[in-house]
């Protein structure tokens, strides 16, 4: 019972500091450090469809998260646009499924994906889509592969932090890093001459832009995302 007690009083104890922070929300720390937040748990009101001023009621709210219900619900996009920044989410994959995070989106190409590099979302056992090791979860899409150790099965909830400073592009996948690369450099234009993307004109020319979430037909979630800005 006294270590019971103990443990109750430290929980307390950290909750009032601001260490531990409920689903959708921010810590004092958190706050103090100039994050904010992409998603409240409640509404959509900083999203929207690529190319749209509203978004498709196949994007619901459920349990406090963002789902993608099913397919139909077009990629959506934050209403801000970012320069260099520090993004945290989470997400969880339906078995079988496929989607993915964009970073630096413009709205001048066809898709969303035209211009802006991706951050992979799958499920890595059964999705078609794992032949190659640069195309499983956490990886930048068709350009640098993700560490197997920063995998997780479908139906489990991913952590992934996407960093953006002065074109230096870091990304974790549940705490192990998976990319490291300065967008513009010779490493990046090696690595997109030998991708998919080498004859996209504009890939990853923008400086800045929105932050995107795909439908890609699969039901998908995403809670807990949050932004801080760099200066």
């Amino acid at each position: 019972m006294k270590i019971r007690h103990q443990l109750y009083a430290l929980l307390l104890t950290l909750g009032s500091f601001g260490a531990l922070a409920a689903d959708n929300q921010l810590s004092q720390q958190e706050k103090n450090d100039g994050w904010q937040l992409l998603f409240d748990g409640k509404d959509l009101s900083q999203w929207r469809n690529f190319k749209q001023d509203g978004l498709s009621d196949k994007w619901v709210i459920e349990d406090g998260t963002i789902k993608l219900s099913g397919k139909g619900g077009g990629d959506i996009l934050t209403k801000a646009q970012y320069q260099d920044f520090d993004l945290k989410l989470d997400w969880k994959i339906a078995e079988g499924g496929n989607s993915g995070i964009f970073i630096l989106v413009d709205e001048t190409g066809s898709q969303i994906y035209s211009h802006a590099p991706e951050i992979q979302i799958l499920d890595n056992e059964r999705h078609p889509d794992n032949k190659l090791a640069n195309h499983l979860s956490g990886s930048l899409y068709d350009m640098i592969a993700s560490p197997a150790a920063s995998h997780k099965i479908a139906g489990e909830w991913n952590q992934v932090r996407i960093r953006l400073e002065k074109n230096q592009l870091t990304i974790w996948q549940n705490d192990v890093q998976a990319v490291s690369v300065e967008i513009h450099s010779p490493e990046w234009q090696q690595l997109v001459a030998a991708s998919k993307f080498a004859n996209w004109p504009g890939f990853a020319a923008n400086r800045s832009g929105h932050i995107g979430l795909q439908d890609h037909g699969d039901v998908v979630w995403f809670k807990n995302l949050k932004i801080k800005e760099l200066k």
